[in-house]
């Protein structure tokens, strides 16, 4: 046995909770489709997810918590609002924001709007490439 050391042990953490966060993320991105209810679970198990990790470790606060918390919340825009979010969180890949458009607003809105929104998210991604 090795006694890892309080610092690097918590460096341990935060990379593996960031990790585990990221993962989360991608993970709601890839699903194919999404009720309320659903939406609403999803929530809930990430509640779930930080109390017992916050009975694991003593980092705070959580990393990325807020990266999943504000993807699960844009689940709930309109698709006025979904315009603004996208131009405002980068920090999520045009693979997670299409999905966001596609799933949550694909039903409530029209091809033309959904049209509108995903090339708002290619004119965002484009200096990327």
């Amino acid at each position: 046995r090795v006694r890892i050391p309080l610092p690097v042990s918590n460096i341990l953490w935060e990379h593996c909770i960031r990790l585990a966060n990221r993962t989360l993320v991608e993970g709601y991105a890839n699903v194919k489709k999404c009720s309320n209810e659903g939406r609403a679970l999803m929530q809930l198990d990430f509640q779930q997810f930080l109390m017992k990790l916050e009975k694991l470790t003593d980092i705070r606060p959580i990393p990325d918590k807020e990266f999943v918390e504000t993807y699960i919340k844009a689940y709930y825009l309109t698709e006025n609002d979904m315009e603004c979010w996208i131009k405002e969180h980068r920090e999520y890949s045009s693979k997670q924001l299409t999905n966001l458009v596609n799933i949550c607003l694909g039903t409530y809105i029209n091809k033309k709007a959904r049209q509108k929104l995903l090339a708002t998210i290619d004119d965002i991604d484009r200096p990327k490439r």
